[in-house]
């Protein structure tokens, strides 16, 4: 007795790998967008430290805030992209506002998305909260050495 038909797997086996390439993609692209904010804005160790707690040091984070809400949002864009391209989705703003919904771990977002690839909304969720917690960690070792 098979517990799914072949379509069934096959179906499943499609959105395990897109996953998992989606995964690895959004990986790949926040380590490269974290290490080029760190650049452009120079966030060495040593600079950061020299720093004092003035409106400087602030507008420095406020800047490294928003280039991490865009870095968060490309990322997004990536997904919503996927969802038109495979046909998941009819509408960019459709895309764009499931997309959103799940990288943020707003919940509830699977009953209006096709059975077909709403796997891949589920580990879009995982991702998201994966890379929020990473960007918070780089903000948090940003704000800590301009304390010292």
């Amino acid at each position: 007795m098979h517990l799914l038909r072949d379509d069934d797997t096959l179906q499943l086996i499609t959105q395990l790998t897109a996953s998992a390439g989606l995964a690895l993609l959004m990986t790949v692209l926040h380590g490269v967008g974290l290490i080029l904010i760190a650049r452009m804005l120079r966030l060495r160790k040593e600079r950061l430290e020299e720093k004092e707690l003035d409106h400087e040091a602030l507008l420095l984070v406020g800047t490294v805030g928003m280039l991490v809400f865009a870095l968060h949002t490309l990322e997004i864009c990536v997904f919503a992209g996927f969802y038109l391209m495979v046909g998941a989705i009819g509408s960019l703003e459709e895309a764009l506002y499931y997309s959103a919904a799940a990288y943020a771990t707003l919940g509830r977002t699977a009953e209006y998305f096709p059975s077909d690839w709403r796997l891949v909304g589920a580990f879009e969720a995982l991702i998201g909260f994966l890379l929020i917690g990473w960007s918070t960690a780089f903000v948090v070792s940003t704000m800590n050495r301009l304390r010292r």
